[in-house]
């Protein structure tokens, strides 16, 4: 049984093609440059994860998602490349959308309704929501008759406590705007859970942990009895961690004092922190990578930011052991830096033996594939790695809604 998750952005659109009796993954790719005058390209890979790995790039003009979508389609089916006869063996297509408010809080079949309340929230996620609708209604064209289902990223969050996801604001801004906490990076940190639960052997309904999604964008979750007790995202994906380009939590009265004397914009001053900040803002890098190299080289910036962005995830990690009353079965790295910084996963962990927090530093050292044990035996909380897979969750999530 094939799947199709489907992840529609503004002027890209990334995809994968998943054979769900084993879970493998046929195809990805991602098209670019959509709607953007002159010549897009779109990467596509084959087998990308198997012994028969093959990538394919196409040039071509993408005046929109649907030039862009019919082009997968072509190289799905392709009589020599394809890993499918017709674009009638997928069963099912799945959506990552971002935000479906409070009037979505789980996985949903589209239909026209479900459609209306993205529509609805275009206001909470005015650069995601409108993309993820173009992809709805571009995958209901291109392939009429099959199921469409939206995975909200949002979702996960949506298990909170009140007391977690409002603010300290005038209730009437709640009532009225719908500002709240909501979270994101939702699939991934639901999918941890899972994974975490399976992986220590025990209930999902049991799991006390704490997930560390790191990468460009970072944020972490506080799982109570399985579900989300709080999340460090916030309104929008820009509170909580220093990330690759966000500022992270900020004092809120240094947007008005920057805007006065900088004579920003609202969008302008949205753009300082959204993409001009954290690490990049910092010390000029994004890349984890650059950022050790230039702390090697004695970059007092990099090393500034590297100690700011430990800092920023230890001091969540520590208000979720409390909020957990101590009693957490396994913090959890995932995503780019989570999966593949040792030195990151190293500093988060230093000083944390009072907790009965022991880290492994030979086996964090050791790259290993698949989840694993990175603290020592007699460690009170055990610290894991375990790789997150959004599509293959979208992709679950979308059979389970259908009933299969």
């Amino acid at each position: 049984m094939k799947v199709l998750v489907i992840n529609a952005g503004s002027s890209s659109c990334k995809y994968q093609l998943l054979e769900m009796d084993n879970e493998s993954v046929l195809a990805s790719g991602v098209a670019e440059r959509i709607g953007q005058g002159g010549m897009g390209s779109l990467t596509h890979k084959i087998d990308p994860d198997g012994p028969k790995a093959e990538k394919i790039v196409k040039e071509a003009a993408f005046p929109s998602h649907v030039e862009a979508m019919e082009l997968v389609i072509s190289l799905l089916t392709d009589p020599e490349k394809g890993v499918i006869k017709d674009k009638s063996e997928i069963f099912a297509i799945g959506h990552r959308v971002l935000h479906g408010g409070e009037d979505i809080t789980r996985t949903v079949k589209v239909d026209e309704n479900v459609k209306k309340i993205i529509r609805d929230n275009f206001l909470l996620g005015p650069l995601h929501n409108p993309a993820n609708l173009m992809g709805i209604e571009v995958a209901e064209k291109l392939f009429p008759g099959v199921p469409n289902v939206a995975v909200f990223d949002t979702e996960f969050g949506m298990g909170m406590p009140q007391e977690a996801y409002m603010y300290g604001l005038p209730y009437e801004l709640y009532e009225e705007l719908k500002i709240r906490r909501y979270g994101f990076h939702g699939t991934s940190h639901k999918y941890i859970a899972k994974k975490t639960a399976e992986y220590l052997g025990k209930p999902q309904s049991e799991l006390r942990s704490i997930t560390m999604h790191l990468g460009n964008g970072s944020s972490m979750s506080c799982v109570k009895n399985g579900v989300c007790f709080d999340t460090s995202m916030g309104l929008t994906p820009l509170e909580g961690l220093i990330m690759g380009t966000r500022c992270g939590s900020i004092d809120p009265a240094i947007v008005p004092f920057v805007m006065e004397k900088k004579g920003l914009t609202p969008a302008e001053a949205d753009t300082l922190m959204n993409k001009k900040s954290g690490l990049l803002g910092l010390c000029g890098y994004t890349d984890m990578r650059d950022v050790h190299a230039q702390v090697e080289k004695g970059n007092d910036r990099a090393a500034l930011a590297l100690k700011m962005l430990v800092r920023s995830i230890k001091k969540t990690l520590g208000a979720y052991y409390f909020l957990l009353d101590g009693r957490v079965d396994a913090m959890v790295f995932t995503a780019g830096i989570g999966e593949n910084d040792d030195i990151v996963r190293e500093q988060v962990c230093a000083g944390l033996e009072h907790m009965g927090i022991f880290l492994d530093k030979e086996e964090n050292s050791t790259r290993k594939p698949g989840a694993r044990t990175i603290s020592t035996p007699d460690s009170k909380v055990k610290v894991l790695v375990i790789p997150t897979n959004e599509e293959l969750q979208i992709a679950q999530a979308t059979l389970e809604v259908l009933g299969k």
